[in-house]
């Protein structure tokens, strides 16, 4: 086996991520017969600081609220991931008889717990598929990767190499979650069999076969496989796109029944320093975090985005997003909304310091409303 050692930039798709706010990957790359190899990883950390007040009788997934937001105090420091795990990524590919062949595995990790003697122990491992094709039939994957539908928000969203909203019970052997639940619903990891059609023009069409998920223990996954589809163009400055998915759930007790369906379109555009993006997501079930975990409610969440390229290493941003949930009474959660500003000072060609402050609202269908204040500050490496 011969094995050579280079390193040349390659895109954060191999990490399943996007280019937005940072400097290309240097990934190490090996030859091993007609098998070329990638070996790369990302390492961050963030002193975060939380500050909850307001009503705490909201019930739901109110971000802003001192159970979610601030692990049940008044406000919480942690130094701990933000919107993306510890992780390293080991990727293949080759060409065999007319197709190109390639397989991923991403394993992740996280750096905060609340324990200075329990294990950190617990992984994350959000991809590990193979993929063949060519230019004239298309490409198939097969195996556990991220979701197409809310795909290009949470990978435009410039808190992806920050923390966005510092949320502490998720920051805790895990990660913040950027604008997840306040802006976008979390595009998800599944089992998938998923093809992307060869492209006509600007135009890519993909769809995928996923394995179905349980939304919570009383609403639970039906025999068909949960379907996912995007439709997205190029621009020449940019891209748009248009996501739809649904999968039904089985009520189990006295839970009824619910499909959960939802449709996406969004679009990003630069121009010169500036560049901007807007997403919208619409539809029932589609969960506050993550598929159905509000039952059959039908909601609607916003994200849209401003930054600037100040100067060749520092790029200054806004983004806005909220999540409204329609039929709430009483105490139940209507909506969340988070805001936050970030700079982002890239020091080396591999490492960006980050430096965000934000503010995430809750507000319940009685009037009533928590407020969480944050800050991150720390650094993201990818290598």
């Amino acid at each position: 086996m011969s094995l050579a050692f280079s390193r040349t930039p390659v895109a954060l798709a191999l990490l399943g991520l996007a280019s937005a706010v940072s400097a290309p990957v240097q990934a190490a790359e090996f030859k091993a017969g007609d098998v070329d190899l990638t070996l790369a990883g990302i390492v961050n950390a963030y002193y975060t600081t939380t500050s909850c007040s307001g009503d705490q009788t909201i019930t739901g997934a109110a971000l802003a609220g001192k159970a979610l937001g601030c692990s049940g105090k008044d406000g919480t420091t942690t130094i701990g991931n933000g919107l993306l795990p510890n992780a390293l990524t080991v990727g293949a590919k080759m060409k065999q008889d007319g197709l190109d062949i390639g397989a991923t595995i991403m394993i992740g990790s996280a750096v905060a717990s609340n324990s200075a003697i329990g294990a950190n122990s617990a992984v994350d491992v959000r991809q590990g598929f193979l993929t063949f094709g060519n230019a004239g039939m298309g490409t198939v994957k097969i195996g556990r990767d991220y979701g197409m539908f809310g795909a290009n928000a949470i990978l435009g969203d410039m808190t992806l190499i920050g923390a966005g909203a510092p949320v502490n019970a998720t920051q805790s052997n895990r990660v913040t979650l950027g604008h997840i639940g306040a802006g976008y619903s979390y595009l998800g990891t599944y089992g998938q069999l998923a093809y992307t059609a060869p492209a006509m023009g600007g135009v890519t069409l993909s769809g995928a076969l996923v394995s179905p998920v349980d939304a919570d223990a009383t609403h639970v996954s039906d025999k068909s496989p949960q379907v996912q589809v995007q439709v997205s163009l190029a621009l020449p400055a940019g891209k748009a796109w248009v996501s739809a998915k649904t999968q039904k759930f089985n009520g189990t007790g006295a839970a009824v029944d619910f499909t959960m369906s939802g449709v996406e379109v969004g679009t990003s555009y630069s121009l010169g320093a500036f560049s901007v993006l807007a997403n919208l997501q619409s539809g029932k079930g589609l969960g506050v975090l993550a598929d159905g975990d509000n039952g059959d409610q039908k909601q609607t969440a916003t994200l849209v985005q401003a930054t600037f390229q100040a100067t060749p290493k520092v790029k200054l941003g806004v983004n806005y997003g909220i999540t409204r949930l329609k039929d709430t009474a009483g105490p139940a959660l209507k909506d969340n909304s988070n805001v936050t500003g970030g700079m982002y000072y890239g020091l080396t060609k591999s490492v960006t310091l980050v430096g965000e402050t934000s503010q995430t609202k809750s507000k319940a269908a009685n009037g009533a409303s928590a407020k969480m204040t944050g800050l991150a500050l720390g650094a993201i490496l990818f290598f």
